[in-house]
This record gives C-alpha cells, structure tokens and sequence, in this order.
C-alpha cells in the first residue's frame, strides 16, 4: 500500500516461539490459545494465505487485520478485510493496523506485522503540490531549482 509506514516485523520472536514449542519448553495448549472473536473474525474478515500452520501442519494460516485509531472512534479494534485498508488509508489521517495469523483448526495465533497508514504518509513520501512540488519537499534531485538554497547547503557543509 501506497501510505504504509513504520513497520514492525516479528517473524524473529515467532520463530523463537516456534523453537520453544518444538523443543517441549513450551506446550501447544499454551501456544494454540485464540479467543472465539479471532476466530469468527478470521473466518468472515481474515484473508487466507498458502503458508500451512507451524502447528498442526494441517491447515493453511488466515491473516486478520485489526483497525486502531483516533479518527476511527467506534470503529477502532475492528477486524477489516485487506481490500478495505487502502479505502480507509485514503480518508483518514492515520491509524495503526495489527496483522494476526491464525489456524482456524487447532487455534494457533501469533502478531505477524503492525504498520501505520493513512493521508499523512503521502505528505512525508512524495512531493506537495500545494507548496511547490519536490522542491517544496526537500527531495534529493532539486538541486539547481533554487540557487540560493543550493548556496545554503553548500555553505553549510563546510
């Protein structure tokens, strides 16, 4: 998606999970624990992926993507389907999305990603054409559009 940002992947901390169940330092009772509404939101929101769950090896992983923001007031800790994200992205400023995998058959879940997205990650990404353009933004590649702020930057790196 075009405004997403500020990404935090925790494929490491699954995979260290992933260790201590196979080792036996942790049970899968313990591990495969989701909550009814994760489990109805992956079967009506979730979007289905060709990875297989690590656990039981039977099924394939649902994604489930969660909604949080202050612009969304009600709507905030909603499950949404991926199509509807970029939708969403477009009206409003910001809000935080979570990505669960979950196995609908034995109850394994685990945070895959969180990201931000929203209007204000296309001011930071590109140029505002309200103020001028990549000139405006401070883009590398403008030199010579300005020749006094060139002569700034060069004066300044002395």
């Amino acid at each position: 998606m075009r405004t997403q940002r500020q990404v935090v992947d925790y494929s490491l901390q699954k995979r260290a999970l992933l260790r201590e169940v196979y080792s036996g330092r942790v049970g899968t009772y313990e591990v495969c624990d989701a909550s009814p509404y994760l489990k109805s939101a992956a079967r009506f929101h979730g979007e289905l992926t060709e990875e297989r769950c690590p656990i039981c090896r039977r099924e394939n992983l649902t994604h489930v993507h969660y909604i949080y923001g202050d612009e969304l007031k009600q709507s905030a800790g909603q499950a949404r389907t991926k199509a509807e994200l970029p939708v969403l992205a477009m009206t409003l400023r910001e809000f935080q999305v979570y990505v669960v995998e979950v196995c609908r058959g034995c109850a394994w879940n685990h945070l895959v990603e969180q990201f931000l997205l929203g209007r204000d990650g296309l001011s930071a990404a590109g140029p505002d054409p309200q103020r001028g353009g990549a000139v405006a933004a401070g883009l590398p590649g403008t030199a010579g559009a300005d020749p006094r702020a060139d002569k700034r930057r060069r004066e300044g790196r002395r």
